[in-house]
């Protein structure tokens, strides 16, 4: 029996170039939703082997550090360990010689208006003339343009982090007349109003009474749980310890970095404040030998 050898017609070839061309958009779809998905994993920040110099020295060396939704990162070290010079190069008011810093994925050049900053009190000019609300508004000149009015949005948002600080009573107050406790809630305010997905915070606690430590403390955990991402310097380490989700120990470099039930070993902790295993650091924080 003589057997037949089979021959693809033009249309059975045309047919199978566009089975090809349909896997491969298919293809590039998924590839396309992976990547998609990729950014949706990607750190809300991600600082990775930066230095910077100042005056000649190096005042941060080969820092590496992530931030995810969800969490806040007490960002703990000594005086002069460079924590403050480290939020000053994630918003760009510093330029690191090396290293890259990267937003939810992207070149943090690209994102730098959606970081909710909340400077030390002492940087802020509390003797301009301008009332409670004005001041917090300002927080989103970045998204409402120079010589621009502030729209319904922006207002709103006003509104909110007013209300999230327990301020709204004193919108109209002039800043100059604020309380200490006051002017911070200010700040985080101001930061508030952007509605960042990312907030750093220097030194937040700095100097507050009890009850403006309680709102900001509460606060801070509720924003965790809303997945923004925070980074707060601190120089009150039980309490960085009770709240925050992770340490960073920087002293002009990573020291250690962990849940703070991780970070038990005083060597880290002698290296990252140079203190003697006498010093009362350790005892404050149940972690002495």
């Amino acid at each position: 029996m003589t057997g037949h050898q089979s021959h693809a017609t033009p249309k059975d070839q045309g047919m199978d170039q566009d089975q090809g061309r349909a896997e491969e958009k298919n293809k590039d779809r998924a590839e396309e939703k992976d990547k998609d998905k990729a950014e949706d994993r990607a750190p809300a920040l991600e600082v990775e082997d930066v230095c910077v110099e100042l005056g000649g020295r190096l005042a941060l060396d080969r820092v590496d550090l992530a931030v995810h939704t969800g969490e806040l990162v007490g960002l703990i070290g000594p005086n002069g360990a460079g924590k403050t010079t480290l939020l000053r190069a994630v918003l760009g008011l510093l330029t690191p010689h090396a290293g890259s810093v990267r937003l939810a994925g992207r070149p943090a050049s690209l994102s730098r208006g959606t970081i909710g900053y909340v400077p030390q009190r002492h940087e802020f000019a509390w003797d301009f003339p301008l009332s409670v609300e004005k001041a917090v508004l300002t927080g989103r000149a970045h998204r409402i343009g120079w010589l621009r009015r502030a729209g319904a949005e922006d207002r709103e948002a006003v509104d909110e982090a007013l209300r999230r600080v327990a301020m709204s009573d004193l919108r109209h107050r002039p800043i100059g007349e604020l309380s200490g406790g006051q002017r911070q809630r200010v700040l985080v305010a101001r930061a508030l109003a952007l509605r960042p997905a990312l907030m750093l915070l220097d030194e937040p606690f700095t100097g507050l009474d009890v009850p403006t430590q309680e709102l900001l403390t509460g606060l801070f955990e509720e924003l965790r749980q809303e997945d923004k991402a925070l980074l707060m310097t601190t120089h009150d380490l039980p309490a960085a310890a009770g709240m925050a989700s992770r340490l960073c120990l920087l002293n002009r470099t990573v020291i250690a970095d962990g849940p703070p039930e991780t970070l038990r070993d005083p060597a880290v902790w002698l290296r990252a404040f140079g203190v003697t295993e006498s010093d009362q650091l350790l005892t404050s924080l149940g972690v002495s030998r």
